[in-house]
């Protein structure tokens, strides 16, 4: 397989493992948004969010609330973002299923999204639309 995450898993490539159990491995990012920034994966190779099994997912938010919890002690963070993400219209640079736990910093420069202005209108339907399929 040519997926870099299943070759760290496998132990081909280093890593600074973080955590490990059956399931999960944590990682540092080899390229941090800031200090501390990790990748948490599972060790079962999954494309993204929507292919993982829930009880997976579970495991995954779990494992991520003690690492957040560890990671900002560490690091003096105050803050955090845990990011999945999906697709190449999502940011997604490896196609594997992994969290991005980034320690955020009062004054780090790491600005959030720009909102979109969106006319009532609009905001009923895409909140119908998304109803009708859920």
């Amino acid at each position: 397989m040519d997926c870099i995450f299943c070759k760290i898993i496998e132990g081909e490539l280093p890593c600074y493992k973080i955590y490990e159990d059956k399931r999960i491995i944590a990682i540092l990012d080899i390229n941090p948004v800031n200090k501390g920034h990790l990748l948490i994966l599972p060790k079962e190779h999954y494309l993204n969010f929507l292919e993982a099994p829930k009880d997976l997912l579970k495991d995954l938010v779990s494992v991520s609330q003690d690492l957040v919890k560890a990671t900002m002690e560490a690091v003096g963070a105050t803050g955090f973002n845990l990011i999945i993400n999906n697709g190449k219209a999502g940011g997604q640079l490896v196609d594997h299923l992994h969290l991005h736990l980034i320690p955020r910093f009062i004054d780090d420069k790491l600005h959030p999204w720009a909102g979109k202005a969106l006319s009532d209108e609009e905001m009923r339907r895409v909140m119908e639309n998304i109803k009708k399929i859920i």
